[in-house]
């Protein structure tokens, strides 16, 4: 009876995965160490030139006092231009439809409503400025430039139906303002009188543009404060 010999078992090689794992520890413990040699030279040199640090953080504090300087200077200067901003209706005339809505948002920015906006255009739902009051109550402005002023063509009752029928409903106004520096007709300055819109037409947007006086302290009947402030 013959005997088989035992079958010698071959040794497994790692695979290409193995492979690839390996290599991939191998190149990270390599970087590893040498990022941490290179942060162990950086600590000694600076150890030993301790002078550097402390010119590069006396340089950072006096650049980080310089911008905050600056900025405290820009603030400054934007509440005083904000302060003396005045239009005349030659001027309120002279620009483009999109500029005339900027004008408003400035205004309104003047009179304290930090959070002024302009959101005219497509799609704006009746609502070219939105503006926040120190009062807390919420104002929505639509506005109509005429190139030609008092001789362009009035604003009517169709306008203002637009302004009502989303100022509050859609905006959540407070306050809804038609401003022009053009022309109401009659019956649009009833309808306004129904609804309670507010409307702004060339006479008193010339006070409110020229002068330093809130758009609130020009109209009648606007709704009283939302909260106390040191201004009411």
């Amino acid at each position: 009876m013959t005997r088989r010999r035992p079958v010698r078992r071959r040794s497994r090689r790692p695979g290409r995965r193995q492979r690839q794992r390996d290599a991939q520890l191998l190149v990270f413990a390599v970087v590893a160490a040498a990022g941490v040699g290179l942060v162990v030279m950086v600590v000694n040199w600076l150890l030993a030139h301790w002078w550097v640090l402390v010119a590069v953080l006396v340089l950072a504090v006096l650049a980080g006092a310089g911008w905050l300087s600056d900025r405290q200077q820009r603030a400054r200067w934007e509440a005083v231009r904000a302060q003396g901003l005045r239009y005349g209706l030659p001027q309120l005339d002279a620009l483009h439809h999109t500029r005339f809505e900027d004008a408003v948002r400035d205004l309104m920015h003047r009179d304290g409503c930090q959070n002024a906006q302009r959101v005219g255009g497509r799609g704006d739902l009746g609502a070219d400025v939105k503006a926040t009051d120190p009062y807390g109550r919420r104002w929505v402005i639509q506005c109509k430039h005429r190139r030609n002023g008092a001789h362009g063509s009035p604003v009517g009752t169709p306008d203002l139906q637009v302004l009502n029928g989303t100022a509050r409903q859609v905006h959540g106004a407070d306050v809804a303002v038609m401003v022009t520096n053009g022309r109401v007709t009659g019956p649009a300055v009833t309808f306004a009188k129904q609804q309670r819109l507010h409307v702004v037409d060339r006479q008193t947007l010339a006070v409110w543009a020229s002068g330093s006086r809130p758009l609130w302290e020009l109209l009648r009947a606007v709704p009283p404060p939302r909260r106390p402030t040191s201004q009411s």
